[in-house]
C-alpha cells in the first residue's frame, strides 16, 4: 500500500482564500478589518520568524496585521500593560503572544490576562473548557488540532465510531485534538511516554495524531494497516549527507516506513505546520465576526 500524502501547504492556500473572501465581507459589512496583534518579547530567532510570518500573512489576506516587539530584558509588567492595553483596544480581535517568553516572565500570568475573546491561540483555560464541554460556538480553538481536524477530514476517514489514538498529552495539541475527535463521535485514546506497550495501542487506531516531540518514534510496524497518520512533530536532526553540520527535519513518525502501511499521512514539512498560521487567521475573523458592530 501506498498512502496518500495529505498536502498541509496546499489546504492551507484554499483556507487562507477562504478567509480572504470572508475578510472582504466583513470590511463591506462593518468597515473594519479585522486586527491581529501578535506580541513578541526578545530575539529568540526561531520567534523572529514565526512572528513576522504571522503578520506578513495576516495583512495577505486583508487582514490589519500588527507586530509588537520588546526587548528581552522587558519587565513583566511591561509586558502585562501591552497585553491589557490590546485588550481594550476596539481594533485588536486577536491577541497572540509569542513563546517561549525570557525566563524571568512567567508566562502563565502573561497568557491569563489575555481576553479570552481575543484568545485566538486557543489556550486560555476557558476556551479549553468551551471546548471541552462541546460549546464550539463559543470557543476559540487552538489552531494546531484545528488544522489537524481539517486534515482529517481531507483524508476522508469517517470519524464516528472510529477507534482514534492520540500520542501525546499537551494542553497545545494532545487534550484540545482528543476533545475534538471525541466531539466528532470517534473512541478516543490518549497515549503518552508512560503508556504500556505503545505501540500496540497505536496499531489499534483507525486514526493516529503523534504529538510527542521525539524525531521518527513511531515505526512504520506500530501502524494499523490503512489508518490515517497525522504527524505534528517537527524535529531537526543531523543530515551528514548534506555536507558537515547539516540538518534536516523530520517528523515524529518514520514516514517512509508508515507510508507503505497507512492510507494517508502527512508530511513533514508540508503538513501540520502550514495549518498552523491558515486556522490562526481564521479564528482571528471568527474573533472579529463574534463582535457586535461599532
Amino acid at each position: 500500500m501506498t498512502a496518500r500524502i495529505l498536502d498541509g501547504k496546499k489546504l492551507a492556500e484554499s483556507l487562507r482564500a477562504e478567509v480572504k473572501g470572508r475578510v472582504a465581507e466583513l470590511v463591506a459589512r462593518t468597515g473594519r478589518p479585522p486586527g491581529l496583534d501578535v506580541v513578541l518579547v526578545g530575539e529568540d530567532p526561531a520567534s523572529v520568524v514565526y512572528t513576522r510570518n504571522k503578520e506578513k500573512a495576516s495583512n495577505e489576506v486583508g487582514m490589519v496585521g500588527t507586530l509588537h516587539r520588546l526587548p528581552a530584558d522587558a519587565s513583566q509588567e511591561t509586558v502585562l500593560a501591552l497585553v491589557r492595553k490590546l485588550n481594550a483596544a476596539e481594533t485588536t480581535d486577536g491577541i497572540l503572544v509569542q513563546l517561549p517568553l525570557p525566563k524571568h516572565i512567567h508566562e502563565a500570568t502573561i497568557l491569563d490576562a489575555i481576553d479570552p475573546s481575543k484568545d485566538v491561540d486557543g489556550f486560555l483555560p476557558m476556551n479549553a473548557g468551551l471546548v471541552a464541554t462541546g460549546r464550539f460556538d463559543k470557543a476559540l480553538v487552538s489552531c494546531t488540532p484545528r488544522g489537524v481536524m481539517k486534515l482529517i477530514d481531507l483524508a476522508g476517514a469517517k470519524l464516528d465510531g472510529a477507534r482514534a489514538v492520540v500520542v501525546g498529552r499537551s494542553n497545545i495539541v494532545g487534550k484540545p485534538v482528543a476533545q475534538l475527535l471525541l466531539a466528532a463521535n470517534a473512541t478516543v485514546t490518549i497515549a503518552h511516554s508512560k503508556t504500556r506497550d505503545l505501540a500496540a495501542v497505536c496499531r489499534e487506531a483507525d486514526v493516529l495524531v503523534v504529538a510527542v516531540g521525539r524525531p521518527e518514534m513511531v515505526r512504520g510496524e506500530w501502524i494499523k494497516p490503512g489508518a490515517v497518520v497525522i504527524d505534528v512533530g517537527t524535529n531537526r536532526v543531523a543530515a551528514p549527507e548534506k555536507g558537515e553540520g547539516q540538518t534536516r527535519l523530520v517528523g515524529d513518525v518514520a514516514f517512509k516506513e508508515a507510508a507503505e502501511v497507512a492510507s494517508a499521512i502527512t508530511p513533514v514539512p508540508g503538513g501540520v505546520g502550514p495549518m498552523t498560521i491558515a486556522c490562526l487567521l481564521e479564528n482571528t475573523l471568527i474573533a472579529a465576526s463574534r463582535l457586535p458592530l461599532r
